[in-house]
């Protein structure tokens, strides 16, 4: 798991380099020589969905998903355990159904033999991103589930917004 851990940081971080290269780049070549790239804007979209559906597993497994836990913050222990796999289960249910229909999607566009726009790539081998990227979002949620079964964990671990804006408040208060 420490390959997969780093992996999808190394992944996030070409993606986001590669972005920005091709976006700079772009707006030199418009701006400087009056010419450019047909396909960079096409390809730019692509790196961000990469980045989307990576980014996705990431943030499970940092916890930086926002939820609504105010109510959940008021459970006793073992029920916040329970309540946190019921969770975690609810949402491998759901990215199963994503995988699932994304897969049936991809399938369709491969036997349509449809290419991109602006570039000669077969339009199916991007839009399995999606099926891609929920695949590792269900391996980081197995993760999850593990730990709470586990006992390593006693709570689904999400962003707290109202603690980090009060450090950033107190830290900013320190200057």
């Amino acid at each position: 798991m420490k390959f997969l851990n780093r992996l999808d940081e190394w992944l996030i971080a070409i993606l986001l380099a590669a972005m920005t290269l091709l976006t700079f780049s772009q707006v030199v070549m418009r701006y400087v020589f009056n010419s450019g790239f047909t396909w960079a804007v096409e390809l730019t979209g692509i790196f961000f969905a990469g980045m989307i559906f990576i980014g996705i597993s990431y943030g499970v497994r940092v916890g930086a998903h926002i939820g609504v836990d105010a109510v959940i913050r008021l459970l006793k222990p073992k029920t916040l355990r329970v309540t946190s796999i019921l969770a975690v289960l609810l949402c491998l249910l759901y990215a199963g159904l994503v995988i699932y229909g994304s897969m049936i999607y991809v399938l369709k566009m491969k036997s349509a033999g449809i290419e991109l726009e602006d570039l000669p790539i077969p339009m199916w081998t991007m839009r399995a991103l999606l099926p891609v990227g929920f695949i590792l979002l269900v391996v980081r949620f197995l993760q999850v589930l593990i730990n709470l079964v586990s006992g390593k964990s006693d709570h689904l671990h999400l962003a707290n917004e109202v603690e980090e804006a009060l450090k950033l408040k107190a830290t900013e208060e320190i200057k």
